[in-house]
């Protein structure tokens, strides 16, 4: 991983990707999805209203997604923050 970012193109992108994880993902997400909707959607007629309104909604559940999908990162982080706590020894009051 560190040598590509020592690389020119490719070092931003990772530094980015890491730095913004959700939201890198939520933009590859997004376009994905808007490329397949142009796709299929190319001759069904709509207008640019209904494009605009289509292009939205699915940036809007692209994000919905990421959302949701982030739900067990931090499930995961909070069980890994909980299992790493040192236990505590009881000691009895004399």
């Amino acid at each position: 991983m560190e040598s590509l970012k020592q690389k020119p193109v490719i070092g931003p992108v990772v530094h980015v990707v890491e730095t913004w994880p959700r939201i890198t993902a939520w933009v590859v997400l997004s376009l994905g999805c808007i490329a397949l909707l142009v796709y299929e959607a190319r001759d069904v007629g709509l207008t640019a209203g209904n494009w605009i309104a289509l292009i939205i909604a699915t940036v809007a559940v692209a994000g919905l997604c990421i959302w949701i999908v982030s739900w067990e990162d931090e499930e995961e982080t909070a069980a890994d923050t909980s299992s790493e706590k040192p236990a505590v020894a009881e000691t009895q009051d004399s």
